[in-house]
């Protein structure tokens, strides 16, 4: 058999590495459970090649202290699509999306994410 050459892993770019140790940074905050009220969710989440792979279990409506990029995960992921069916002037069949039906989210108790906040003022 032939020797496999093991590839050097390539250093991670100083942006990404930067975005990582930020959403590495833990936060706290309350789980909403929109889907199953009172119900309890186990997931498991890994986003960098490097991170390893964590289990999460959250129970609706307690507090937790996780990494800001589950919060985010938690927030922007966790939903689904609904679709409204009809017709165009021609009766050919037209399918769009109606809304996103949120099945949890992670509420802040401490933490702005400095990402979601508009950068440019409204005019007056």
């Amino acid at each position: 058999m032939a020797d496999k050459v093991k590839k050097e892993a390539k250093p991670m770019p100083e942006h990404i590495l930067a975005q990582r140790n930020k959403e590495r940074e833990m936060v706290r905050g309350i789980f909403r459970f929109h889907e199953v009220p009172g119900g309890h969710m186990e997931f498991v989440f890994k986003k960098y090649k490097q991170d390893p792979l964590e289990k999460f279990s959250m129970r609706d409506g307690e507090a937790y202290t996780i990494p800001l990029g589950v919060a985010r995960h938690l927030n922007t992921n966790c939903s689904y699509p609904t679709y409204n069916y009809r017709q165009d002037e021609a009766g050919r069949p037209i399918v769009s999306i109606a809304e996103k039906v949120r099945r949890c989210s992670f509420q802040s108790l401490e933490f702005v994410d400095i990402d979601d906040i508009p950068t440019a003022l409204p005019k007056q």
